[in-house]
């Protein structure tokens, strides 16, 4: 299925500001950048990767006259994969600094080790964007197609590979694969992360979990780690773009859970090739769950292609009262439950305690009107 992104570089960059685009690998960061350099023809640009041994000593020895030598001759300066470039964010405040005109572009899977190396020297002078896998929005099919596919959504997810592989064994293919490179690869060579099999252990009790409350303990008693240990482990996959950490909204009642969390995958391909499931959703005893993280993912790239600053939660009492999704934004509430094929009424508690806000069951049948807001007439 083909698809046209939505973000682009010309309209988030500006000048004296570092543009810095996260997003997993393999999620078409490269492919917008090069087709971004590609537009610039009038521009002297550069594009680097930061594997280059040549780039790495450049930025780890920190001498300024060298790194405004190196970024002189050009226009735009393009480093994918910035996260392996040592000192990567002093060298770019020093060029971002003498030469505000330049164009500075750094892309990088791992935000929990660029975000760490720019952090402090590009504050006040960077913008960020995040690029995830495609959303519904950005497909260029009509409502129809999209309706047709929705079982290849939600079995193989929309990476940009994926979309484009013609059979379901090719997809499941790329996606063991990328999942491969995830675990095995870019997570495993941080210092954080020792034990390959911990690893898989934890992110497939993750997998089997979602839509559904955590408990670290139960996990750690699960994978025989210690709670700190899991809780590391988590983190680092949320900040490489595996899941999502969802809390509960608490604001009214004592009786409301908000110390508990959700985990959501950034993609449902990713979690079924996570435990090695690909079938067919006849023979699923998961769809409530594909279903919830399917929704879940696309309000949350909605918000992310809007550019707004809503905030996800779910709401749960201690008497077992609950809500899939909560979204908040600028104070307004939006109660969502995730219903594969049935309509649903609000709590009655969240009703009397929240009577402002607003209250969806989103469906087979009705989500391409939530997702498709720019495509009615499509």
């Amino acid at each position: 299925m083909k698809f046209i992104r939505s973000q682009r570089i010309e309209t988030a960059i500006a000048p004296k500001r570092a543009l810095v685009i996260y997003g997993p690998r393999r999620v078409g960061k490269t492919t917008l950048l090069k087709e971004y350099l590609s537009l610039s023809k009038n521009s002297r640009t550069l594009y680097v990767v930061g594997d280059d041994f040549r780039i790495r000593e450049l930025f780890k020895k920190e001498i300024r006259d060298d790194l405004l030598d190196f970024a002189r001759p050009y226009d735009i300066i393009a480093i994918d994969e910035a996260q392996q470039v040592p000192s990567i964010g002093l060298g770019a405040k020093m060029i971002i600094d003498a030469f505000p005109e330049k164009q500075l572009i750094l892309t990088g899977s791992s935000s929990f080790d660029l975000s760490s190396k720019i952090g402090e020297p590009l504050t006040g002078r960077h913008f960020t964007m995040t690029l995830l896998p495609i959303a519904q929005s950005e497909m260029s099919a009509s409502r129809f197609e999209l309706g047709g596919a929705i079982d290849n959504f939600l079995i193989y997810g929309s990476y940009p590979e994926v979309l484009t592989a013609e059979t379901g064994e090719e997809k499941e293919r790329i996606l063991n694969e990328l999942v491969s490179s995830y675990l095995y690869k870019d997570i495993l060579a941080l210092d954080k992360i020792k034990s390959p099999d911990l690893l898989r252990d934890i992110t497939r009790a993750i997998a089997f979990q979602v839509g559904s409350e955590v408990s670290l303990n139960e996990i750690a008693n699960t994978v025989k780690a210690d709670v700190k240990t899991v809780g590391r482990y988590l983190d680092v996959l949320e900040k490489m773009f595996v899941i999502k950490k969802v809390r509960g909204f608490s604001r009214n009642l004592r009786n409301e859970i908000s110390k508990k969390a959700k985990y959501y995958f950034l993609d449902n391909g990713v979690r079924n090739a996570v435990i090695g499931q690909f079938g067919s959703l006849v023979n699923r005893n998961d769809i409530g769950e594909l279903w919830e993280n399917f929704v879940f993912m696309e309000l949350y790239r909605q918000s992310i292609l809007r550019g707004d600053s809503a905030q996800f939660h779910f709401w749960r009492t201690h008497t077992g009262r609950e809500v899939d999704i909560i979204r908040e934004d600028g104070g307004v509430l939006t109660a969502i439950e995730c219903k594969w094929s049935a309509e649903c009424s609000v709590p009655k508690l969240w009703r009397e305690t929240y009577p402002d806000s607003t209250f969806v069951t989103i469906n087979k049948g009705n989500y391409l009107d939530v997702f498709l807001e720019k495509k009615r007439g499509a």
